[in-house]
């Protein structure tokens, strides 16, 4: 090919791509945020750190009638989420997760409202054991979601197979109703095939809202096929609406573990958010008892937040 026709095509290509890229829109956004965490039983050195965390985002239509939409967190150093998500106004959204979101069943693992956090939400020293056990795989699946009518949103996730971190693929699926004023009902079933011992999971929860006041209740089931991992959790919380700048909430959770060797985990917190114009701060205060079990690991924790938009 000639000098000439070499030139051509590339005038050509690049129009093309300027062309497109003037159909998008684009947009850059951080989080300004100064946080403290603290707890006891354990050595946390300095508490405070900052956000550090800029995500860049572009979407637009194509001509076949979808929307394409696709997103990058750079945390700190590295690529912390990224995703592409393809919808349509008929067929709903269809999301391809590089990093940083999780399973139908894990997004849902505890919906009682609360001002902060939940109620095993602050830094508690020990190992933890998690209200929710959905594939733990964060990179690399697909998410769907779609409103199925005015009041009923469906969701489900597909976590492929590696052959390491997850043995075989793993679904999971769940409904959203809304369809009763101030009245949230979800309910979610599937499969976590994270291990070769596969476990069944669901949840369900159910949100009021009355005024200023909004209830919640959530009950979480995992159920493995052999042994005695089982677990149940069970979440209740409440918050309150002080003002229109101001909301405080109370927050508890119990998990049953199966194993006789292993007692109730149990946790509290209360929590706040204040928002004062373009400043929001707001923190969280937690007891946990028997971490992950252990009746000899009781541990008490805190979380502060400013948060600054602008």
């Amino acid at each position: 090919m000639n000098n000439l026709k070499k030139l051509g095509l590339t005038a050509l290509g690049t129009a093309l791509v300027a062309s497109s890229a003037s159909a998008a829109d684009y947009s850059i956004s951080a989080t300004s945020q100064i946080t403290l965490l603290g707890g006891d039983n354990g050595d946390d050195g300095n508490g405070w750190s900052m956000s550090d965390s800029v995500t860049f985002s572009a979407s637009g239509d194509m001509d076949n009638g979808m929307s394409v939409s696709t997103s990058f967190e750079l945390d700190g150093t590295a690529i912390d989420a990224n995703s592409i998500a393809v919808s349509t106004d008929d067929m709903g959204t269809l999301t391809f997760v590089g990093g940083g979101s999780s399973t139908t069943i894990n997004t849902w693992d505890d919906l009682t409202p609360n001002a902060n956090e939940e109620s095993w939400g602050a830094p508690f020293n020990g190992t933890k054991a998690a209200v929710a056990g959905g594939s733990g795989i964060t990179h690399n699946l697909f998410i769907y979601d779609y409103t199925v009518m005015d009041g009923v949103a469906i969701k489900a996730a597909y976590v492929p197979s590696d052959l390491t971190n997850a043995v075989d693929s793993s679904v999971d699926y769940g409904v959203h109703v809304t369809m009763i004023d101030n009245l949230d009902i979800y309910a979610a079933m599937g499969e976590n095939n994270d291990t070769s011992n596969g476990a069944d999971v669901s949840a369900f929860a159910v949100k009021y809202t009355m005024g200023a006041i909004s209830l919640g209740y959530q009950a979480n089931e995992t159920d493995y096929g052999t042994g005695t991992s089982d677990k149940d959790a069970t979440m209740v919380g409440i918050s309150y609406a002080v003002s229109d700048d101001l909301s405080v909430s109370f927050n508890t959770s119990t998990i049953d573990f199966e194993s006789t060797t292993l007692d109730d985990q149990e946790a509290q917190s209360v929590s706040f958010s204040h928002t004062s114009g373009g400043m929001t701060l707001s923190g969280t205060y937690g007891t946990m008892d028997n971490v992950g079990g252990s009746s000899s690991v009781d541990n008490n924790a805190y979380e502060l937040n400013v948060k600054f938009a602008f």
